[in-house]
């Protein structure tokens, strides 16, 4: 049996009639299908109510990029300007099922708004523009987005600590990097301003900014990125391994191995 693989969905309007979906990028099922080796299971934007319910059932939980920002009220920060996108059925959603699922030690791979997720869900805070910030650069998608290699293209460079967890995954996979110079693409406003109590950085931006983070006393696989390796995996050797990592711990999960305890299946936190 495959590993179950949650994926976190974003409501979203489509149609003439402007009629609420639950939708997440065909991107998250590809490579979910293909590098995680598990089945894709999508999450709707539902709340917390959900969080109890499905985590028993799954072996593992991405959570997705979205071009919509986590509400500032969950980190006590400003108001939005007006037109920034929210979606607060997802911020209900995935907070507490993050909170939950890192409780448990079921395996977490968050990419993106899921990192941002990551973060506010353990205490961090944003900054809602990076791009407005003095000494900052623009890490937000072009405007143009008819630019080819939109998502693809390598915006810029990250340092990684030569001792994390990324570090670890490329190393075990046989992979030649240079931790001073590992190229990512860039698709994001938002970015970490405090980060979460429980978190450490492992990956900045020639900015400053923090583009990857781990639970180090986690007791499973916890891995937050900035950018998107699920654009790139076919073609990057480095985005393919973040994710064959994480199915294997997804894949262990669903053999029954528990990091920390021997209970046969999870008990979701309350």
């Amino acid at each position: 049996m495959r590993a179950l693989i949650g994926i976190s969905c974003c409501n979203k309007a489509f149609g003439t009639f402007a009629t609420p979906n639950h939708a997440a990028s065909d991107s998250y099922v590809r490579c979910t299908l293909g590098p995680i080796g598990g089945v894709p299971i999508l999450l709707p934007a539902c709340g917390e109510a959900l969080a109890p319910e499905i985590l028993p059932r799954l072996d593992g939980l991405v959570l997705t990029g979205s071009r919509s920002n986590v509400h500032p009220d969950y980190y006590e920060g400003p108001a939005h300007a007006t037109g920034t996108p929210e979606d607060p059925a997802r911020d209900a959603t995935t907070l507490p099922l993050i909170r939950a699922a890192i409780a448990a030690g079921l395996p977490v791979l968050a990419i993106c708004r899921g990192f941002q997720e990551l973060n506010v869900a353990l205490g961090g805070s944003l900054d809602q523009r990076i791009q407005d910030l003095p000494g900052r650069i623009d890490h937000s998608t072009p405007s143009d987005q008819r630019l080819p290699r939109l998502r693809t293209g390598k915006a810029h460079p990250v340092r990684v600590a030569p001792d994390g967890m990324l570090a670890r995954i490329w190393d075990e996979a046989g992979l030649r990097w240079k931790p001073e110079a590992v190229p990512v693409n860039s698709l994001h406003n938002q970015g970490v301003k405090q980060l979460a109590p429980r978190l450490v950085a492992e990956a900045w931006a020639p900015d400053g900014t923090i583009e990857a983070v781990r639970i180090p006393d986690a007791r499973g696989f916890v891995l937050g990125v900035q950018w998107h390796p699920e654009y790139d995996w076919q073609t990057d050797p480095l985005s393919r391994a973040v994710f064959e990592a994480f199915g294997a711990a997804a894949a262990a999960w669903s053999a029954g191995e528990r990091p920390g305890e021997a209970a046969p299946r999870l008990v979701a936190a309350a």
